[in-house]
């Protein structure tokens, strides 16, 4: 129990001197999606003119749970390193330090999510009881992201080029998740290739309930929640296994 308080402050410590270091506070939590959106918006939207009128609703709903798991993920394999001090000073499960950084992220995810829900409804889309299913795929996506961020955070003290992996992997993945197209629209087999990824699984999810007010398709997620535990079991065992060598890595 001691270290789930731990976490709770520690998360609730750092979202505040976050805060405290920008003059406009945590109003930068909101503006910061919004000026990422807008960029991408910008060149794909009306610069290459991708998509169609509803080309900007559908890169919301790709690009706000995109940015969930690509800071998650690429701030979380850095976990350990990053707290090395703590780490030298008291003892800690190192699953700990990289589940801050899901928490974190995950917090500032839920205050983005609403003015996206307001947003998508001043813009004429109806409420519909399929959006229950937005529970559920955000669930699957918090089971990937915990994972994914706790094994590769496992990893990296001990191979530290791997920092430098994630990141291009990330951008690279950020093509293949169709956070700017529809992998729907595609032919086979590229179609089914693109969904083996769980990233593209989960936007995928997430426009269906959102812009087309349908349920999420089931087996979909129950896969990811398949390859999300799988993942979570390695990473548990990884960071059981070298605990007790972090110190003398960092």
């Amino acid at each position: 129990m001691k270290y789930l308080d731990i976490i709770v402050f520690k998360t609730w410590a750092d979202l505040r001197s976050e805060v405290s270091r920008a003059y406009i506070g945590f109003l930068w939590w909101f503006l910061e999606p919004v000026l990422y959106m807008a960029a991408f918006y910008l060149v794909f939207g009306l610069g290459l003119r991708i998509g169609g009128d509803g080309f900007v609703y559908f890169l919301l709903c790709g690009l706000i749970p995109w940015k969930w798991f690509a800071s998650t993920v690429g701030n979380g394999s850095k976990a350990i390193e990053a707290g090395a001090g703590m780490i030298h000073q008291v003892y800690l499960p190192k699953v700990v330090l990289p589940t801050i950084v899901v928490c974190i992220n995950t917090v500032k995810f839920l205050m983005v999510l609403p003015i996206l829900v307001i947003f998508l409804l001043i813009s004429g889309f109806e409420i519909s009881i399929s959006w229950i299913g937005l529970f559920a795929v955000m669930i699957c996506q918090l089971a990937l992201v915990w994972s994914l961020t706790s094994f590769c955070a496992a990893i990296v003290p001990f191979v530290p080029d791997l920092r430098y992996v994630i990141d291009n992997g990330l951008l690279l993945l950020m093509f293949m998740s169709g956070v700017f197209f529809s992998i729907e629209g595609l032919s086979e087999p590229i179609r089914s290739l693109l969904f083996l990824n769980p990233v593209a699984v989960l936007l995928d999810a997430y426009r269906s309930v959102l812009l087309d007010s349908n349920w999420p398709s089931w087996s979909a997620l129950a896969n990811v929640l398949l390859l999300s535990g799988g993942l979570s079991a390695v990473a548990l065992w990884l960071l059981m296994t070298l605990d007790r060598r972090y110190p003398k890595v960092l």
